[in-house]
């Protein structure tokens, strides 16, 4: 049965392309998304180049034929086969019932836009012999929307189930020989029954004996999995304190793997697992020319404002964790534990010489778009703050040689129109998983100290 699809504003300032998302079905755009679009579209951020892009489309359409009377999608769209309307709800009035038009006169009033949405959905809901269907990201608007009895759903089309994120490993028990032969051989079949896909890790389990245990990675072209490999055990200056840290530094060392995501909460590691690998495969194996740090300028609470000085001024403010992580590593460890103790040596490098001799450089994501970006080891933290359009955009800067790694939590989104299914960060990880250039691994246990790791467990 072919659908009627309403669509909010904020659906068009997700995705451009959402008009196209719905196959056969009747799209309606109602004349108040078109206000709001034109509202957006001088915004230098990505809010405005889906608004700009968005209104392109349409007026694509309009050049094809008459919007209110419907233009069929398949004419800008290889996939959609349904068509777009552009209506009003002053156009529609004589649909809506005497009830309608009172709740709309007393309750919801014209003078909104939201409610001006409303409108046209409703008439539609009660005059169209096809099932009409309100997309909104606004969960009020939902709320409201299904109060009105409409049938109402998110945008799906970019969003992955958080709770079942691929986690980049998997438990399994073996025989002990199994474990034996991995260390023996250097490489082992995977146990019957399992397929891993290309860079997950296995936690392999004695059946017969629970401390017999051993973490192996299937690298996908021979078909074997491998042990870890050694040089991951301690990375610049710092060694891992849990099994899947361990398995993050195997991913951000291999230098094959061009590609890097880490999820998890406060204090798991991530931004510092990342740097020590970038420092080491950086200064000491000269595998890349220097290390260019980002993360979106979204700030935690309230804007502190405008900041003085230069583009590098401003962007110490927002780098302050990055400099944290860097002093740390940056530092001697005396009693050679591993732990990033110690006082720091002159022999050492300090991150404000790093940075005046461009071996670190610090990037605001907004001067991102259009570079191509060879040979760098490039670190984006926060990831879950940006868009899925967004991480590709990223993504898409790398050159020849180039290896990065998306670090983020997505139980801490600061963006207003993201969440923890929709983000750039998780989308990235689960649409890439299996891909040979890419690694991924979900870390939940907290180091950063025990309160850091109560307060991620209990607040």
């Amino acid at each position: 049965m072919v659908k009627t699809f309403v669509l909010d504003t904020n659906v068009l300032l997700h995705s451009a392309n959402s008009i196209e998302a719905f196959q056969e079905n009747d799209v309606i755009v109602p004349m108040a998304v078109v206000e709001e679009l034109d509202r957006f579209k001088k915004n230098q951020d990505e809010l405005g180049r889906n608004a700009r892009s968005a209104i392109r489309k349409l007026d694509s359409l309009r050049e094809i034929g008459n919007l209110r009377s419907g233009v069929p999608l398949s004419k800008i769209s290889a996939v959609a086969s349904g068509r777009l309307f552009v209506l009003t709800a002053a156009s529609l009035d004589s649909e809506l019932g005497e009830e309608m038009r009172n709740v709309f006169h007393s309750d919801l009033g014209a003078d909104s836009p939201d409610n001006r949405i409303l409108r046209v959905a409703v008439a539609l809901d009660r005059s169209s012999r096809k099932k009409v269907v309100f997309i909104s990201k606004d969960i009020n608007l939902r709320l409201k929307a299904d109060a009105l009895g409409l049938t109402v759903m998110d945008f799906e089309r970019e969003k992955v189930d958080c709770d079942a994120l691929y986690t980049g490993f998997v438990e399994v028990e073996v025989p002990g020989r199994v474990i034996d032969l991995l260390f023996g051989e250097g490489g082992v079949e995977p146990p019957e029954g399992v397929s891993p896909i290309a860079n997950e890790f296995l936690v392999l389990k004695d059946a017969s004996s629970g401390k017999h245990t051993a973490l192996a990675r299937f690298h996908g072209e021979d078909g074997l999995l491998h042990p870890l490999d050694p040089r991951g055990e301690a990375v610049w200056n710092i060694t891992s304190r849990n099994m899947a840290q361990r398995m993050a530094l195997d991913v951000l060392i291999d230098p094959a793997i061009k590609l890097v995501t880490l999820v998890g909460g406060a204090g798991t590691g991530k931004t510092l697992l990342a740097l020590a690998a970038a420092l080491s495969a950086t200064l000491n194996e000269k595998l890349y020319e220097k290390i260019l740090i980002s993360r979106p300028i979204i700030p935690l609470g309230n804007d502190i404002g405008f900041l003085p000085g230069s583009k590098d001024a401003k962007l110490n403010n927002w780098m302050q964790p990055i400099f944290d992580n860097l002093e740390y590593l940056l530092q001697t460890t005396d009693s050679g534990n591993g732990n990033g103790k110690g006082k720091h040596s002159p022999s050492r490098p300090t991150a404000e010489s790093l940075i005046s001799s461009r071996r670190i450089e610090l990037e605001a994501l907004t001067y991102i778009r259009g570079r191509s970006i060879p040979r760098q080891f490039v670190i984006v933290d926060e990831a879950q703050n940006l868009t899925p359009h967004e991480v590709k955009t990223i993504i898409s800067r790398a050159g020849e040689d180039t290896k990065m790694v998306l670090t983020g939590d997505p139980r801490q989104i600061d963006n207003p129109y993201l969440d923890a299914s929709s983000n750039g960060l998780t989308y990235a990880a689960e649409r890439l998983k299996g891909q040979p250039l890419h690694g991924h691994v979900t870390l939940s246990k907290s180091e950063r100290s025990q309160l850091a790791a109560l307060a991620a467990r209990l607040l």
